[in-house]
């Protein structure tokens, strides 16, 4: 099977010549950018927010003992900013940028995502062309002797390259548009989060100034 596998790779970047094996390449790149994506969503508990959801909910009702049992219980990424606005005095800016600096590093390689996806379709396009120059140019070597099966053979490999650069671009288009809507979804998630922490209608003021102590260190996000 694998075998099999590689004789097809194989005989397609033949074909395809240079073009297809750039696409392979970025391929391959992209693959390992969308699992480490996957695993440091997993790492950093993207999705995963009970504890989170239950200390804020606490600290709403007021139950400041029970809103720090269910904070220190998350492994939320967004746990240490919360813990922040209910520890200090900290005003909405100061949350919402020290909740915008994990997303930053949740996002990071998104660009390259995003760049192989557009990247991707011209590159087989361009590949394409090359291919036809080519068919059309044995085509006009032939003279008189033209051959139906010179010109439909130099078109579909040079179809070729435009069917790789699609494979490559639209599941990578798609898993980019997945990862974005996540980190959409946390935004959305954060800023309520600082809000009612902030706002809460269980007590009288946002921060008791009796609560207040140093904030511990933060648990870094995967890089």
């Amino acid at each position: 099977m694998i075998e099999a596998v590689q004789s097809i790779v194989v005989e397609a970047a033949i074909l395809g010549g240079p073009v297809v094996m750039i696409l392979m390449a970025l391929s391959v790149m992209t693959l390992a950018v969308v699992l480490y994506k996957l695993w440091q969503f997993q790492a950093s508990g993207v999705g995963r927010h009970k504890k989170l959801a239950d200390a804020v909910q606490a600290w709403d009702n007021g139950e400041t003992r029970a809103a720090h049992s269910a904070l220190d219980a998350s492994k939320s990424y967004l746990a240490d900013v919360a813990r922040l606005g209910m520890t200090t005095a900290s005003n909405k800016d100061r949350l919402e940028a020290e909740a915008e600096t994990r997303f930053a590093k949740l996002e990071r390689g998104f660009r390259l995502l995003d760049i192989v996806a557009q990247l991707a379709p011209l590159l087989g396009l361009f590949g394409t062309v090359l291919g036809m120059i080519a068919a059309f140019q044995a085509l006009q070597e032939a003279g008189d002797q033209v051959d139906p099966s010179i010109l439909a053979g130099g078109i579909w490999v040079a179809l070729l390259t435009t069917a790789a650069g699609l494979v490559v671009a639209m599941p990578t288009a798609a898993i980019l548009s997945w990862l974005e809507a996540r980190i959409d979804s946390e935004r959305v998630l954060a800023s309520k989060m600082i809000t009612t922490i902030l706002c809460p209608s269980g007590r009288g003021a946002p921060v008791q100034n009796s609560s207040r102590e140093e904030l511990p260190h933060a648990a870094p996000i995967p890089a």
